[in-house]
């Protein structure tokens, strides 16, 4: 089982910056994928990104693709998003997740976070 807390979201003006962290606690987690996850108001939960077990792949959306960078460290159970050149579109809770392999869909994700909401002021 693996429990997750998302932490750094906020207010960041458009064109700024924001990371992400995803602490994890669990003895498998460094054997699952994680994905990061964002809902805004109104709509479905987006895929925004995920990463594999090692570290060694990761996926984006087209819509964050180039600005967005997803890095774990299974030492110190933490996953991070890092959010370069931020929209007013991006603004959404993130959630991040952990399931057995990388997926587009939410539904194949075992854990979620409880969330946090990044806001981008144009």
């Amino acid at each position: 089982q693996v429990q997750l807390v998302e932490s750094g979201g906020g207010l960041v003006q458009t064109g700024g910056s924001l990371t992400l962290s995803c602490a994890a606690s669990g003895r498998s987690f460094s054997s699952v994928a994680m994905g990061w996850f964002r809902q805004a108001p109104g709509k479905e939960r987006e895929f925004v990104g995920g990463i594999d077990w090692s570290g060694g792949n990761t996926y984006y959306s087209d819509s964050v693709k180039g600005r967005f960078t997803i890095s774990r460290d299974n030492a110190k159970r933490m996953v991070y998003l890092q959010m370069n050149i931020l929209k007013p579109e991006d603004t959404a809770v993130y959630y991040c997740a952990a399931g057995p392999r990388i997926n587009y869909d939410f539904r194949r994700y075992d854990y979620w976070g409880q969330g946090t909401q990044v806001t981008v002021s144009s």
